[in-house]
């Protein structure tokens, strides 16, 4: 089947695609953009930006100082700029992704909508107070969601208090790289697997209006595409897939363990953030079961449940330093996030290739059929 366009508010993209925001320094302005020229929705994370503009932000033993430069204005808006700029100019189509859960949210919504930013993407929380610091009609709103009732929740709480709906919804099954929106136990039952969870926040999203709903979380090829559109589905959010293209911000380090990670390397593990987060069992793990993981230090403060580290200190390591480290391309002590089909990613490939894969079905030769991965 032709893929269909996604429109989001009043913007429309050509194929019903939208590259998941993944941070610290997955996707910034390479991938971003050039997803967005070819077609899809690019989309920036604004999670850690300090590390990709050092020069902008106050450090500490390499670290970004405080929420004010892990999360720095200054390189948020350039890194929004220059993935406009690699998607075509000013009149491009850049998403943002933006944790509800980090320090500064309102002032980052800010950031992204003054940066120029079309559409803003925010899970880690339900975001009952987005419409507040983005009430520009022309910036549109998406939420993620794990559950009908998150959507409830939202719908009501944004129509009584600011007189808006979303203008579209990401439900996200708990097969998706990084942190999870339930609990451990949860992301192994069937109600909670994301074919069960489509037609039912289609059912609730019913109730408020005809606003978009995007599927997420472990979605591989063309087939699945297909498969959640014929379920009602409006799109699909992909983030790991696009950690195999030249394109994306990754560090190198980070492609190669990605392409390296057998299936049972890819575990949910526990987070600072209180909840699971998928990711691939290194050394960094190994060392925070035998406690001998690098100190906390909580230089950053980067998100509000660690409550300036504490909770960093009960699971052994500090969310903010691991993933800048992934992204520096330090293999024995970063984190590195993926999803569960991580380990189907054997090569490189080009957003532009990857893109016709996706869009056409025509193989760029990175997909390893299940069960002969080898």
């Amino acid at each position: 089947m032709a893929l269909p366009p996604l429109r989001i508010g009043k913007y429309e993209i050509q194929y019903p695609i939208i590259q998941g925001g993944m941070g610290v320094g997955i996707s910034w302005e390479n991938l971003a953009g050039t997803v967005s020229k070819h077609g899809g929705l690019g989309v920036v994370s604004s999670v850690g930006t300090g590390y990709r503009h050092p020069n902008y932000v106050k450090l500490k033993d390499g670290r970004p100082i405080g929420s004010k430069y892990i999360h720095s204005s200054e390189a948020l808006k350039r890194i929004i700029r220059d993935a406009k700029e690699i998607a075509g100019g000013e009149n491009a189509v850049i998403g943002v992704n933006i944790l509800y859960a980090i320090t500064d949210f309102g002032r980052v919504v800010r950031d992204s909508v003054e940066a120029g930013a079309n559409i803003i993407i925010v899970g880690a929380g339900l975001p009952l107070t987005l419409p507040k610091y983005a009430p520009e009609e022309d910036v549109a709103l998406v939420p993620i969601v794990s559950s009908a009732r998150a959507l409830r929740v939202i719908c009501k709480h944004w129509k009584k208090k600011y007189n808006r709906l979303p203008d579209a919804v990401v439900v996200e099954g708990p097969k998706s790289g990084g942190h999870q929106g339930i609990p451990y136990e949860d992301c192994f039952k069937p109600e909670f697997q994301l074919e069960n969870l489509v037609p039912e926040v289609i059912k609730e999203r019913d109730k408020w209006g005809d606003f978009p709903v995007i599927a997420a979380g472990g979605i591989w090829d063309k087939k699945d595409i297909e498969f959640y559109l014929n379920l009602g589905a409006a799109g699909v959010q992909m983030g790991t897939r696009f950690v195999g293209t030249y394109e994306c911000d990754a560090s190198d380090e980070f492609k190669k363990v990605i392409i390296n990670a057998k299936k049972d390397d890819i575990v949910l593990l526990k987070s600072p953030v209180g909840y699971p987060a998928r990711g691939i069992v290194t050394q960094l793990i190994k060392d925070i079961e035998k406690g001998t993981a690098p100190e906390v230090k909580c230089v950053s403060n980067c998100v509000v449940p660690c409550n300036h580290g504490e909770e960093a200190k009960k699971v052994g390591f500090c969310i903010a330093d691991r993933l800048g480290d992934a992204y520096l391309g330090r293999r024995e002590t970063g984190l590195f996030f993926s999803g569960s089909n991580g380990y189907r990613i054997k090569r490189l490939v080009h957003v532009k290739d990857l893109m016709r894969e996706l869009v056409e079905g025509v193989p760029s030769g990175q997909d390893i059929p299940e069960g002969q991965e080898g």
